[in-house]
């Protein structure tokens, strides 16, 4: 059953796809000469997206503290990377951002397009060319006001905990002086687990905005230092959400 339920959901993105994609270069054609920043494409992505988690209600997603959101500032955003469904959940925040992505993502049909027209970042993982262009570009989204999404552990953990983080958006964030916005997930690991597409029953996931962490408290820190502090408190507020949710009815954002 499980199975088919699976097939049925997919089958219905793969439909849906066409009609969101044509929207969406319809939306980039209206826009692109005075949307320079594809802020208005980003935000019919964000419910493309979004709407294939509302049409799952399984998944159950409750976001917690999106105040800590000013969608005025530009930031490095870090994120735990629990599932694919991370990707989805997260859309539904609904503020302007490149992500930074495997290759892979951006030739897939309908979607993928549609990331190359929001010009997200693409990365080559293991090529150390592809490192530096990414870098090079989400440094020049960053300078131009767009905030940049990064996954720093740089793939999906397989049990839910957090693995050690990469560095590259902790050398943006200190070279260019901007906050540090972390968003913390919980929950998505056991909704779709990696190397998994198979529907797993219902699952509460929890999606938590901590305060942006300033540019002026890591001033005189290294990358290095910066990341190890970054990590120990994703480590610690990843068990804070597991406990604080534990049993609680979940909630729209």
């Amino acid at each position: 059953m499980r199975s088919f339920i699976s097939y049925l959901y997919l089958l219905f993105i793969g439909i849906t796809c066409i009609f969101f994609f044509v929207g969406a270069v319809c939306l980039w054609a209206l826009t692109i000469l005075f949307d320079s920043r594809l802020v208005l494409l980003h935000y019919y992505t964000s419910f493309w997206a979004y709407f294939y988690v509302l049409m799952m209600p399984a998944w159950r997603v409750r976001f917690h503290d999106t105040g800590n959101i000013d969608r005025r500032r530009t930031y490095v955003v870090v994120s735990n990377h629990q599932s694919l469904l991370d990707i989805l959940v997260v859309f539904g925040l609904y503020f302007p951002f490149k992500w930074v992505s495997k290759t892979e993502i951006f030739k897939v049909p309908f979607v993928g397009w549609n990331m190359v027209l929001n010009r997200y970042i693409r990365l080559d993982r293991g090529n150390k060319d592809s490192a530096s262009q990414m870098m090079q570009s989400a440094e020049q989204h960053l300078r131009n006001g767009s905030s940049v999404y990064i996954f720093p552990e740089g793939t999906r953990s397989k049990d839910g905990q957090i693995r050690d983080f990469k560095p590259g958006a902790f050398i943006l964030a200190k070279k260019l002086g901007l906050p540090i916005l972390p968003v913390v997930i919980n929950g998505s690991t056991h909704a779709l687990p990696k190397h998994s597409l198979t529907f797993q029953g219902i699952h509460p996931i929890d999606v938590k905005v901590l305060p942006a962490i300033e540019p002026e408290t890591f001033a005189e820190l290294e990358a290095p230092a910066l990341l190890e502090n970054v990590h120990r408190l994703f480590v610690v507020e990843l068990q804070k959400l597991k406990n604080e949710t534990g049993g609680l009815p979940p909630e729209s954002p």
